[in-house]
């Protein structure tokens, strides 16, 4: 195991490189695919854990983070960076 951590913020950033990474050409079409094919099995097992969440009544997870709950009342999630807000 790795010290990486493992959320959906940091797949993203994976994601955004490759795509630079392969406009830029230091990636091949291969690699590329392989990383896109992983990164879409990894979101489709987070939008389970999302309807998982959801039937559970719970929130966050070690993939999908949380708002704090202050944020969560006043319609607002924030992740690193990034600010979110939703309408009531």
């Amino acid at each position: 195991m790795s010290n990486e951590s493992n959320n959906i913020v940091d797949l993203r950033a994976i994601l955004f490189e490759t795509m630079r990474k392969l406009k830029d050409g230091t990636i091949n079409i291969e690699n590329a695919k392989a990383v896109s094919d992983i990164g879409q099995v990894i979101i489709n097992s987070a939008k389970v854990e999302v309807d998982a969440m959801r039937a559970a009544g719970i929130e966050g997870s070690g993939f999908i983070p949380t708002a704090p709950p202050s944020d969560q009342q006043n319609g607002i999630a924030r992740l690193p960076g990034k600010t979110i807000h939703r309408c009531k």
